[in-house]
């Protein structure tokens, strides 16, 4: 299936009749600096520091800038960002919303699929109360979940990343320009696949509409590029891997690419003819927490939907949020990394969440199975 059509500037629905009162009241008594309603007589106690799961590099240091310390500012409450990776995290907030525990974070900061999975487990605090919601774009919503168990935040593209002087003849146009023998050990691409499995799937013949029933094009692609001897990691190495000159081209989020350029690496980025996949980060909720904390982590979340906590947010890590009225990065102005009109996403490719979820393991683990054979 191709990318469907997301409007970027009409407001998301509101399930909640609640919120259209929050929005009438929205400068009263009853609402909070951050304007969030007051479940309590006064407001409550804030706790020393909340802990927002973030991943390293460029990612958390634009969270930073641009959500934590203006809502450290607002508050008083310290932000302590914890980097486990988000895949391992998961199986700790579970296990601790399980056996009643508190868990170990407030906030998680997570891809949309991992964050569907532990909403369908039922260990996410429902966001449908955050005001905010009534001014963000349909973006924001999770795909075929009730309520807002997540919320998204913005969206991105894995991009094929390349070195120009890599590509004297012009820049890539295909996945499969990558098997050229001469960039043998000079590829990236994530240590579990994410991004380039769909793609692979039209590189290698088949078709996005057989996804997940016959994937077997993509299988054969990736077996193909296995001969290239990639590099697989996270994030933050891609960044690293260009700037040291390890590699010519990656399957990677533009940011990492962005990144490596602000540091004087010239870097491009394209989307090739196979398309690229599209897809969006949230900020969720573990249950657990004690009440106070739930309530100023939920302030939190709604603070990185106000349109000045996301224009820094965003501009560092240079991907389209989902409050309307950003000014996109000056130089990613009309990027295809950067969609922000329907005609944006004709190469963009999205798959629901609800296939990713029920097909991911399989997947990354297939993929790995392919790297290591």
């Amino acid at each position: 299936m191709t990318m469907s059509k997301v409007p970027f500037t009409s407001p998301a629905m509101r399930r909640r009749s609640f919120l259209q009162g929050a929005a009438a009241i929205g400068g009263a008594a009853g609402l909070s600096v951050l304007g969030m309603p007051r479940a309590f007589a006064q407001e409550p106690e804030k706790p020393k520091e909340i802990i927002v799961r973030a991943w390293g590099g460029s990612w958390v240091d634009s969270l930073k800038a641009g959500v934590s310390d203006s809502f450290t500012k607002m508050t008083g409450i310290a932000v302590r960002h914890d980097l486990t990776e988000d895949n391992e995290i998961q199986p700790k907030i579970w296990a601790a919303v399980a056996q009643k525990r508190v868990p170990p974070i407030h906030i998680n900061w997570d891809t949309t699929t991992n964050a569907t999975k532990s909403a369908l487990r039922g260990v996410t605090e429902d966001l449908s109360d955050l005001p905010n919601l009534k001014t963000v774009t349909d973006l924001a919503k999770p795909v075929g979940l009730d309520g807002y168990p997540i919320v998204n935040t913005y969206g991105y593209v894995y991009v094929l990343a390349y070195r120009p002087s890599a590509f004297p003849d012009g820049p890539p146009k295909s996945w499969k320009d990558l098997l050229d023998p001469k960039f043998k050990g000079r590829i990236a691409l994530y240590n579990d696949g994410i991004g380039f499995h769909f793609p692979a799937q039209v590189a290698g013949g088949g078709k996005l509409e057989d996804i997940p029933g016959n994937m077997q094009p993509a299988w054969d692609f990736i077996a193909k590029m296995k001969q290239q001897q990639p590099l697989l990691g996270e994030d933050p190495d891609f960044t690293t891997w260009f700037q040291k000159g390890e590699i010519d081209a990656a399957c990677t989020i533009s940011t990492n690419a962005r990144e490596a350029r602000k540091n004087g690496i010239d870097i491009k980025w394209v989307i090739p003819e196979e398309g690229a996949k599209f897809d969006t980060d949230g900020l969720w909720i573990p249950k657990g927490l004690p009440e106070s904390e739930l309530y100023w982590a939920k302030q939190y979340i709604n603070h990185a939907l106000t349109k000045d906590a996301q224009q820094v947010w965003l501009d560092g890590l240079g991907l389209p949020g989902v409050v309307p009225g950003l000014t996109p990065p000056a130089d990613l102005v009309n990027d295809p990394s950067y969609p922000t009109k329907e005609e944006d996403f004709k190469h963009l490719i999205r798959i629901s969440s609800k296939t990713q979820v029920e097909n991911e393991s399989e997947w990354f683990g297939k993929f790995k199975a392919i790297m290591q054979g």
